[in-house]
């Protein structure tokens, strides 16, 4: 995974700094590769132009999240280190995106010096996020999805932005093929049995989650 040598405006020196310390914990302070390069690439993967949700401000708002549901996980490092590839790969105009994402952990992570439990964990991670649905007893697997989906909960003006990011990020969709995508997209999350597993994540989140979802697809359907 080489590192991008382009860097207008620049990486952000806050979340550098916030991978750099994430992959020295857990490494355990073990000798190996300097990650800033590797950062500075995911940094870049992440602030694409095709992007308009997808963003480094999500990535930022994940790992709050999955800072928020630590306890929870049973390797809160390997979680983070899960949301920081979970769509370090990402064209709106593919399906594959979260595959393509965990192969790009897969390559990068034993170059960082990590064993191969570790990457094959996060490379799951990575992949389950296509879906949203962890085993009952997959407790990384609910700090990250739930970490993930939290944007759902938001206030009125906070969700009705992140929808309309999302459109522009599919801003090659005409308006009938894009409402039709997205209401399946939240009649499939509508019909979990539950949208948030960690006991903190749907105590939080799943009432107000729900009733923006539910807002959005009457919104949807009424055009």
């Amino acid at each position: 995974m080489a590192a991008s040598t382009e860097h207008p405006p620049g990486p952000s020196p806050a979340l550098l700094a916030r991978w750099s310390d994430l992959v020295a914990s857990a490494r355990g302070d073990a000798e190996g590769p300097d990650p800033r390069p590797y950062g500075e690439n995911l940094l870049t993967r992440w602030a694409e132009p095709q992007r308009r949700y997808h963003t480094t401000a999500h990535l930022a708002v994940v790992l709050d999240r999955v800072d928020e549901l630590s306890a929870h996980a049973e390797n809160p490092a390997t979680v983070a280190l899960a949301a920081w590839f979970h769509d370090a790969v990402y064209r709106p105009d593919r399906s594959e995106n979260e595959e393509r994402s965990a192969r790009l952990a897969e390559r990068a992570l034993p170059e960082l010096g990590f064993d191969a439990a570790r990457t094959a964990e996060v490379a799951r991670l990575v992949r389950l996020t296509a879906t949203h649905a962890p085993e009952p007893d997959d407790r990384n697997g609910a700090v990250l999805c739930d970490a993930n989906l939290a944007v759902l909960a938001g206030a009125p003006q906070e969700y009705a932005a992140y929808a309309a990011a999302v459109r522009a990020e599919y801003g090659f969709v005409p308006d009938d093929a894009f409402r039709e995508g997205r209401a399946h997209v939240l009649r499939r999350l509508l019909a979990l049995e539950r949208l948030f597993r960690t006991p903190q994540g749907y105590d939080r989140w799943e009432h107000t989650a729900r009733r923006n979802m539910a807002t959005e697809l009457e919104l949807l359907s009424a055009r």
